[in-house]
């Protein structure tokens, strides 16, 4: 197996975590994440940058996005990056109150921001209208319609939700359900456009049980969302997906397998899936198929991992951004892979 590893980012005296990445037109890979003082103290965070010129090989000096939050009432959490058709690059990331739970819609707002010169300057922070935590890349359809999702606490159990704009973000849909249910934790949501006015969301199940991915389906650009189906990737937590240059599906996710819990416990293995056309649309778990094919894995004691994101260059290598602990002792750091199909499929 030719998977090599880079570090993209390890600060000894902060925790960096949450990590997504994007390439631009020109070939630059821009790696998006968070700092703060730790996983479980959030006093101070700040959103960072970092790009590559070299497919991922080298990175520049981490740089600020945003202000830090020391002595702030709120504080970002995690960021999605992802480049538009017109070629400007976009992020989403929740920023929540410190008084009130992160779970509660209240405490949490969705900020948009942009660039238009490959990461180099953007805008101001723009709220949208969505509240929930961990939100989604901004999804473009072809169509030219904007989807943000995020996800928070109703009924007791953590619901996936999305608001659509069809003037490019000028003005915002009424909420919509994307998932709920009375049985699981439904969270960090990856959707995949299919074409056609179809989505597939794909999602976390969060009762630490490792149960599987869940997904489900929308046939009108998502206006309405069917009912939830099992995908056979065990214990997926963020799943990333999108389309490689063969037509098939690669997810990149945290590998939960349930159990007692606690930092360290359960979080050590960072897999990737390739998986085809048919398995992302089947309606049965029996119909659909996957090759899994592990990534790294977190040797700390205090192991935690997982959140990433991925791209595809031109000569169909594959590079992933990922968050571990690792070596680092009990600081996160930021870690690039770089892979290609033949690292899931033996050529004869």
């Amino acid at each position: 197996m030719t998977i090599q590893k880079y570090t993209i980012s390890n600060d000894p005296n902060l925790y960096e975590a949450w990590p997504d990445v994007a390439l631009t037109s020109s070939g630059k890979l821009v790696c998006v994440f968070s700092e703060c003082t730790h996983h479980s103290d959030r006093s101070y965070t700040r959103l960072m940058l970092t790009t590559s010129t070299d497919h991922g090989r080298t990175w520049t000096a981490k740089r600020p996005i945003t202000e830090g939050t020391k002595g702030l009432p709120y504080y970002y959490n995690c960021a999605r990056i992802t480049r538009l058709s017109d070629n400007r690059l976009a992020i989403t990331i929740d920023r929540i109150n410190h008084e009130g739970h992160e779970s509660d819609p209240d405490a949490s707002t969705v900020l948009l921001l942009f660039s238009s010169d490959e990461g180099a300057t953007w805008g101001p922070p723009i709220e949208t209208p969505l509240h929930g935590i961990v939100p989604d890349k901004l999804l473009e359809l072809p169509t030219g319609r904007l989807i943000i999702s995020a996800q928070h606490k109703e009924d007791g159990k953590l619901t996936q939700f999305m608001h659509y704009s069809d003037d490019c973000g000028q003005s915002w849909s009424p909420r919509i359900t994307v998932a709920k249910s009375p049985e699981f934790n439904l969270c960090e949501v990856s959707m995949l456009p299919m074409g056609d006015g179809v989505i597939v969301a794909l999602m976390r199940e969060n009762s630490g049980l490792g149960l599987d991915c869940k997904k489900v389906i929308s046939h009108d650009n998502g206006e309405s969302w069917g009912p939830i189906i099992d995908l056979p990737l065990p214990g997926c937590h963020r799943p990333t997906a999108g389309f490689l240059s063969s037509g098939d599906v690669l997810i990149t996710y945290r590998f939960m397998q349930g159990g007692r819990g606690g930092f360290g416990r359960w979080t050590q293995n960072l897999f990737a899936a390739l998986l085809d056309r048919e398995s992302i649309l089947a309606v049965k778990r029996s119909d659909a198929f996957s090759r899994i094919l592990p990534i790294d894995f977190d040797r700390s004691p205090f192991s935690d991992l997982g959140y990433s994101g991925w791209v595809q260059f031109p000569d169909g290598e594959i590079y992933i951004v990922n968050y571990i602990v690792d070596d680092a002792w009990d600081k996160g750091q930021i870690r690039g892979y770089s892979l290609t199909m033949d690292d899931f499929i033996l050529k004869r």
